[in-house]
């Protein structure tokens, strides 16, 4: 991962070189300080447990968190 590109201020933003699909859980992950797996199991366990609820709160997120 490049820290270049990363800023220095705390902000929720969806990272293009750390992406599986989106981003959006790699820059939550940075955000929050965490490994990006444990966020990525939680948001897989949490979209099966929560009937998709999780899954459609990932799509918006998507749409809306910058990509940097």
């Amino acid at each position: 991962m490049n820290t270049q590109s990363h800023p220095t201020t705390k902000q929720l933003v969806r990272y293009r070189d750390d992406r599986m699909v989106a981003g959006v859980c790699s820059g939550l992950a940075a955000y929050l300080g965490v490994d990006v797996t444990v966020v990525r199991l939680l948001t897989v366990l949490g979209a099966i447990f929560s009937f998709g609820t999780i899954a459609l709160a990932y799509v918006v997120a998507w749409v809306l968190m910058p990509e940097v």
